[in-house]
């Protein structure tokens, strides 16, 4: 029998140890870009919100015995742009007027800066409010509305910002 070129097959480990190579630097990156990009926490002072928690459902409670409603549309423009309308509805249905809201946008796991919005009432228990996102991406909306002494009722909210 003949034997073939040791030297023919010399390559194969070598490009094994090319591959493993690869595949060490691209997990390099990737948790280098996980490890830069995510804070480590959603909620700030966890620890306290859980040992508080039946404050927590105290205040949910309550609002829930208020018994508005909110229904929440964002219908996205231009450029990062679009339009957010809130429906206030009371428990029998009956279109909420006079709401004030405080509200703002956030990124939900970034810590910039929180957007302002600014809901005007259209009406019959609609509010709109004109809006232009510096970031594509997911925003959770934060709103509170209140009207003379009841409320704060809280909503959140998240959409999408193509």
């Amino acid at each position: 029998m003949s034997e073939g070129d040791p030297r023919r097959s010399r390559w194969i480990p070598w490009a094994f140890v090319a591959f493993m190579g690869v595949v060490f630097a691209v997990n390099a990156v990737f948790v280098w870009l996980a490890l830069s990009t995510f804070t480590g926490t959603t909620v700030d002072r966890a620890y306290e919100r859980g040992r508080l928690y039946n404050q927590v459902l105290a205040e949910a409670e309550r609002q829930r015995a208020i018994g508005w409603r909110f229904e929440i549309a964002f219908r996205p423009g231009a450029e990062q742009r679009g339009t957010l309308v809130v429906y206030a509805r009371d428990s029998a249905g009956a279109p909420l007027d006079r709401l004030e809201f405080e509200a703002i946008a956030l990124r939900p796991l970034e810590r910039p800066e929180p957007l302002p919005l600014a809901l005007i009432e259209s009406g019959r228990g609609r509010y709109v409010a004109e809006l232009d996102f510096p970031k594509r991406g997911q925003w959770e909306l934060r709103l509170a509305a209140r009207r003379g002494e009841v409320g704060p009722v809280e909503v959140r909210e998240r959409i999408i910002v193509p």
